[in-house]
C-alpha cells in the first residue's frame, strides 16, 4: 500500500496530461492522490483525449476535468487559465510529450495547459515519456536542458524498459534497443510529488554529496547460514529519494534489498554489499568526498568467528556459536570527520530510546542522532511509517509523529540543515 505524507492532505494539486500512451499511469496517481485527501484537478490536451477521456479522470478525481474546450468557451467569469494557475499548490505534468516540452521550454501557450503553466508559481514536476529515438534528439535534450534551468521545474528523466512502439514479440523476446523513453512509475512520481509538496521546490541540496548507508547486513556462518536483522531498507531508500529531490548527488551503500525498492532510485548511486566488512570497506572509501552522511544501516555488532567455506551438514552445526566483535562503522567515520562533513547516526531501541541515543551522539562524534523506536505499531523494521525523536550536537531535539519514511526523511534533512 503506497503511504502518501501529511503534506499531501488537502492540497491542491493540478494534473496536466498530454497525448501519449503514458496517459493510463496517470489513472493510478490521480486515484491514489485523491483517496489521500488532495484536492485533484486534470487538464487534458486534445492529443491526450485520443488515449483516455476528461471522464475517466473526472471519475477518479471527483472533480471536473478540463479540456481546450471549456478555456475557449469558458463563462467562469475570470479567466480558467488564470484560475486553476493561481488554485494550484503544485503542478504534475505527465506524460510530457516532446512537443508540450518544447512549448513550455519557449514559453508558448497555445492550449489550456500550457497557458495554465505560465500563469501558474508554484513547482511544477515533469515526467516525460516518448520513443528513444525521440528522446535522445538534441532538441528535445536542449528544450529539457533549458527548462530544468528554471528553478521552478523539476524532473524525472524517463527510464529504460519496454515502449508501446517497440517491435513486437518474438520467440526470442522483444526487439529492445537501449536508451530512455519510458516515462516514470505513478510509485516514483507520487513521492516526488510528496517532496515537492513538502519542500515547495526549494532546492537546499543543491551541490553536496550524499552519503548514506542502508538495509541490514549479515554474517555468514557457512554459505547458507547468517546472522542478520529484519531490516529493509525503506528508511535508507527514503532518505536517498528526499535529497535527490533536494537536489543532492546520492550514494546509497545498501545491504541486500528487494529490486523493486531499489528501482525507484534511477539517479541514485547503488553500491551493494552484504557483510558489515564490505559495508566498512565501502563507506570508508567514500566518506571523504561526502559532504552530509547518514548511517541509516542495520550494521550487526557480531558475527560467527569461524566461517566455513562449504555448507555444514546439520549434525555439525555447533550447539553454541562462538562471536567475535564487528567494527563500529560509525564511530569510525566520526573519527574521520573533518570540520566541513556532517555525520547523521541512528539509534533503533526498544524501550527506553532517549538516553542511548544521547550516549552515541556524544560517543560517537555525531553531529545528530535519530532515535528511532522499533517496537511500536507504526515504526521499525518493514513498515511503511516511522517515528522518532532528532537530537543534535548542539542539544537541540525533535520529536517526530507517526509519518511517511518520506516525510521523516525531509524533516531530518530540515533538522540537519537548519
Amino acid at each position: 500500500m503506497r503511504i502518501i505524507s501529511p503534506s499531501t492532505l488537502e492540497k491542491r494539486i493540478l494534473i496536466g496530461i498530454s497525448g501519449g500512451i503514458a496517459a493510463y499511469k496517470v489513472c493510478e496517481i490521480v486515484s491514489t492522490l485523491a483517496k489521500a485527501g488532495a484536492d485533484v484537478r486534470v487538464i487534458l490536451t486534445d492529443s491526450a483525449q485520443k488515449f483516455i477521456t476528461p471522464l475517466t479522470f473526472a471519475t477518479l478525481s471527483r472533480q471536473s476535468a478540463y479540456t481546450d474546450q471549456d478555456f475557449w468557451q469558458s463563462t467562469h467569469g475570470r479567466p480558467l487559465h488564470i484560475q486553476l494557475g493561481e488554485w494550484a499548490d503544485v503542478f504534475l505534468i505527465a506524460p510530457l510529450t516532446a512537443n508540450t516540452l518544447a512549448k513550455l521550454a519557449t514559453g508558448c501557450a497555445d492550449n489550456l495547459l500550457t497557458n495554465t503553466v505560465l500563469a501558474s508559481s508554484c513547482p511544477v514536476l515533469l515526467a516525460p515519456a516518448m520513443n528513444r529515438q525521440m528522446w535522445k534528439q538534441v532538441s528535445v535534450q536542449r528544450n529539457w536542458q533549458t527548462l530544468l534551468l528554471d528553478p521552478r521545474f523539476q524532473g524525472i528523466t524517463p527510464t529504460v524498459g519496454i515502449l508501446a512502439c517497440d517491435l513486437p514479440a518474438t520467440k526470442t523476446g522483444y526487439s529492445l534497443i537501449e536508451g530512455a523513453g519510458r516515462m516514470a512509475e505513478p510509485k516514483q512520481i507520487l513521492a516526488h510529488l510528496d517532496s515537492l509538496l513538502h519542500t515547495q521546490g526549494k532546492r537546499d541540496l543543491d551541490g553536496k554529496r550524499v552519503l548514506i548507508s542502508a538495509g541490514g547486513t549479515r554474517e555468514h556462518l557457512d554459505p547458507v547460514r547468517f546472522i542478520g536483522n529484519p531490516s529493509t531498507g525503506k528508511m535508507g531508500l527514503a532518505l536517498a529519494q528526499a535529497a535527490i529531490h533536494r537536489g543532492a548527488s546520492v550514494t546509497l551503500v545498501h545491504g541486500p534489498m528487494s529490486t523493486e525498492l531499489l528501482a525507484a532510485l534511477p539517479e541514485v548511486e547503488l553500491v551493494s554489499v552484504i557483510s558489515s566488512e564490505e559495508m566498512y570497506e565501502e563507506m570508508i572509501q567514500r566518506f571523504p568526498q561526502a559532504d552530509l552522511t547518514v548511517m541509516a544501516a542495520a550494521v550487526g555488532d557480531v558475527k560467527p568467528a569461524i566461517y566455513s567455506e562449504d555448507k555444514l551438514p546439520k549434525h555439525l552445526l555447533p550447539t553454541e556459536l562462538p562471536l567475535k566483535p564487528i567494527v563500529d562503522i560509525v564511530a569510525e567515520l566520526g573519527k574521520m570527520k573533518q570540520p566541513h562533513q556532517q555525520l547523521v547516526g541512528f539509534a533503533a531501541q526498544t524501550g527506553e530510546i532517549l538516553k542511548p541515543a544521547q550516549d552515541k551522539l556524544h560517543q560517537k562524534n555525531l553531529d545528530a542522532i535519530v532515535a528511532n523506536p522499533i517496537d511500536l505499531p507504526d515504526a521499525g523494521f518493514g513498515k511503511e511509517t516511522n517515528q522518532a525523536i532528532f537530537l543534535s550536537r548542539q542539544g537541540r531535539k525533535l520529536e517526530i509523529a507517526a509519518c511517511s519514511k518520506l516525510q521523516l526523511a525531509h524533516q531530518l534533512f530540515d533538522f540537519i540543515i537548519k
